[in-house]
C-alpha cells in the first residue's frame, strides 16, 4: 500500500511540472507602448522551465524504479536525489517569485516601475505557473520526507 502511494505521488509531480513548463513557455504578451514580453526575455523563467523538466523526468524515473524491487532497496539514493531536486526547485521558484515581486511592485530606488499593469495577462499566467511549481515542490517534499525512508 505504501509503495502504491509513493508511486502515485511521484507520478502526480509530472503533470504539475509539465503544466508549469507549458504555462511559462507559452506565456507572452504584447504591449503597444512597451513592446513584446515573453518568457525567453527573463533568465529566471528559463531556469524554472529547465528545473521543471528535470523534476518531471526525475519523478518519472523514480516512479518506474519504485516498481522494480532491486533498485528500491537503495532508499538512501532516492532520499538524496529527492533532496537535490527539491533544492533545485526552491532556487528556481525563488528566482521567479523575485521576478513577480519586481513586476508587481517595481523598485523605486533604481527607478524600475511595476510592469503588471501593462502586462497583466503575463503576470497572471506567471503566478499560476509559480503556484503549480510550488505544488510540485510540496509533493516532492512530502514523499521525500514521509515515504523515502
Amino acid at each position: 500500500m505504501l509503495k502504491l502511494l509513493d508511486f502515485s505521488l511521484r507520478l502526480s509531480v509530472i503533470p504539475l511540472s509539465v503544466a508549469t513548463i507549458w504555462l511559462t513557455v507559452t506565456n507572452k504578451q504584447d504591449n503597444s507602448m512597451y513592446g513584446d514580453l515573453k518568457y525567453s526575455n527573463l533568465t529566471g523563467l528559463k531556469y524554472m522551465v529547465f528545473i521543471s523538466g528535470i523534476c518531471a523526468s526525475y519523478a518519472f524515473i523514480a516512479a518506474v524504479c519504485t516498481c522494480i524491487r532491486c533498485i528500491v532497496t537503495k532508499t538512501w539514493l532516492f532520499f538524496v536525489s529527492d533532496q537535490i531536486v527539491a533544492y533545485l526547485m526552491v532556487t528556481s521558484g525563488a528566482a521567479v517569485v523575485e521576478i513577480l515581486y519586481l513586476a508587481y511592485n517595481g523598485d523605486r530606488e533604481v527607478t524600475w516601475s511595476e510592469a503588471c499593469t501593462s502586462y497583466g495577462k503575463f503576470c497572471y499566467r506567471l503566478k499560476v505557473a509559480v503556484i503549480l511549481h510550488a505544488l510540485a515542490f510540496f509533493l516532492l517534499c512530502y514523499f521525500s520526507c514521509n515515504l523515502g525512508l
